[in-house]
This record gives structure tokens, C-alpha cells and sequence, in this order.
């Protein structure tokens, strides 16, 4: 298993640097000159620009800003947004906020999606099992923004059971609707992926002869169906961790969440391509430590994975 774990681990590296020299080239390279919009139609004096590009080494070559890059996001050292506010001291404000959300959502989606989905395929083709499946294809079919102000007028102004935005600094309550919203499709996703895992394994081979063997009906499921049926599941639900936390964007404009996509979306507006890749850069890391977890409880599921 050790050995395992440190194949995966020297995966990561180039994967990490792959892909975070692909999105500084993306965003570093596109058109416009964000130094020259600083300066609005007046523009800047040659001095002042000349001191912006040197704090960014803008008047560096590429591959040169790149390595710079590296380094700061080794020494934790990303450089200053155009307010002069540090880049680390902007994602350390909005990270942990989209973080609680995601993991929110993770755990929302996970034991209601698991539940149900695990339920529906035991009783495949009953009224249970129809029903579920059909509210599922109107949860995917229904775009984000419309479950927020449906869920935000009625849970929230109609009923007044929870708030309806979550403000500047939100608890557990105030994020509990902006949860269920971004959790509902991937909800949906991981009750039919489930259920779909569990009508193929509660009918498998190992699974007659675990019953012929007179194991008794919860251990067969739990042990046999349950365990075999969550391969798919836990790998859908380490990616969706990352999807979460780079597509909270329009749940957090709903709910006035002042996290990850509000940040990145402001830096975009801004043209502030230090805090853009920087904030990225996280993300990145987040996809790839998610995915590493991932494949440690793959193989924990599955030990011929460790081999393979």
C-alpha cells in the first residue's frame, strides 16, 4: 500500500506543473495589456508603469515569470494584488469560506445521494425507485440559479426558516440553503450512479454465491453489494469536490458569499492576472489532492487496484 501511495504521490509533481504552466500561459498570454488598463484613458507616467511591470516581472521573459511564480507559491510569497493587498492574505479570506461550502455540499450530496440511490436499486422498479428517478432527471435538468431563487423565496422569505443571503462573515446556518443548492445536482448524479451500481451488483455472481453461502441479507449488502457498488461513486465524488470549489461562482453571487468565485471573478473584472493565477493555482491543488485521496480509497475498496 506504502508503495502505492508513492507511485501516486510522484505522479502529482508533473501534473502539478503541467498544468499550472498551462494556466499562466492562458492567462498571462491573452490579449490586452492589464498594466496600460490600470491607468484608465489618462494611462500611467513611463515611470509609474515601468515600476508596476518590475514588481511583477512583467518585464521578464515568459518562462522566467513562471519560475517566479513557482516561487512564490512555494515561499508563500504570490505578490500583491493592484490595491497593494498580498494575494495570500486575499486567499486565505476567501478559500476557507468556499472550502465549508464545498465540504457542505460534499457531505449533503454524499449520504442523501448514497441513501437514496442505494434504497431505489434494492427496490428496482418499484413506485419508490420511479419516483426517485424521476425527480433526479428534474434536478439535473434544472440550472443552479433557478433552485437558489426558488429555494431563497420560499425557504427563505415565504417560510423564514433559514437566511437568505450569508453576508461577509456566514455560519453554519447562513450557508446551510447555499449547501443544498450547489449540492442538488451532483446530488442527483450520485443517487443514479449508485442506484445504476447497485441493480448491477445485487445481481452479480459473488453476490448469489455470498447468499448461497448462507452469509445473512445486511452483510451481503454492506460487504458485497454496498462495498463494490461505491468504487464509481467515490471516484465521481473526489472530482465533483474540485468542481465545487471552482463553480461556487454562482451560488456565491446568489447568497452574497463573499469566497473563491466572487474573488476570482472581481480579479478577472480587474484584469489582476497575479490573484487570477494564483487563486487557480489552489484549485489545481485541490483537484489533485482530492484525486490522490481518491486513489488511496479506490484501492482500499478494490485491492487488486494496488498491483495493477
Amino acid at each position: 500500500m506504502l508503495w502505492y501511495i508513492g507511485r501516486r504521490l510522484l505522479q502529482v509533481i508533473p501534473v502539478f506543473l503541467g498544468a499550472t504552466l498551462l494556466l499562466y500561459g492562458l492567462v498571462f498570454l491573452r490579449p490586452g495589456d492589464p498594466v496600460a488598463a490600470l491607468g484608465g484613458e489618462r494611462g500611467l507616467s513611463p515611470a509609474a508603469e515601468l515600476a508596476i511591470r518590475e514588481a511583477y516581472h512583467l518585464d521578464q521573459p515568459f518562462f522566467m515569470q513562471y519560475l517566479y511564480f513557482l516561487r512564490g507559491v512555494f515561499t508563500f510569497d504570490m505578490g500583491v494584488t493592484f490595491t497593494g493587498r498580498p494575494v495570500v492574505e486575499v486567499i486565505a479570506q476567501a478559500f476557507p469560506v468556499t472550502f465549508q461550502l464545498a465540504l457542505m455540499a460534499i457531505v449533503i450530496e454524499t449520504v442523501f445521494g448514497i441513501g437514496f440511490g442505494l434504497w431505489a436499486g434494492v427496490r428496482k422498479g418499484k413506485l419508490f425507485d420511479s419516483t426517485v428517478l424521476l425527480w433526479s432527471l428534474l434536478l439535473i435538468s434544472l440550472p443552479t440559479f433557478v433552485i437558489g431563487f426558488v429555494l431563497q423565496a420560499v425557504v427563505g422569505v415565504q417560510l423564514g426558516w433559514l437566511p437568505i443571503t450569508a453576508g461577509r462573515d456566514p455560519d453554519f446556518i447562513s450557508l446551510l440553503m447555499p449547501a443544498v443548492v450547489l449540492a442538488t445536482t451532483s446530488f442527483a448524479y450520485i443517487l443514479r450512479l449508485t442506484r445504476t451500481s447497485v441493480v448491477e451488483n445485487i445481481t452479480a455472481d459473488f453476490v448469489r454465491t455470498a447468499r448461497a453461502k448462507g452469509l445473512p441479507q445486511g452483510k451481503v449488502m454492506t460487504r458485497h453489494v454496498l462495498r463494490n457498488s461505491l468504487i464509481p461513486v467515490v471516484t465521481f465524488i473526489g472530482i465533483d469536490l474540485g468542481n465545487l470549489m471552482g463553480g461556487a461562482l454562482v451560488t456565491e453571487g446568489i447568497f452574497n458569499i463573499n469566497g473563491v468565485g466572487g474573488t476570482l471573478y472581481q480579479a478577472i473584472v480587474r484584469g489582476e492576472n497575479v490573484t487570477v493565477v494564483s487563486l487557480t493555482t489552489v484549485l489545481v491543488i485541490v483537484y489533485i489532492v482530492a484525486n490522490l485521496i481518491v486513489d488511496v480509497l479506490y484501492a482500499v475498496l478494490d485491492p487488486r487496484i494496488r498491483y495493477a
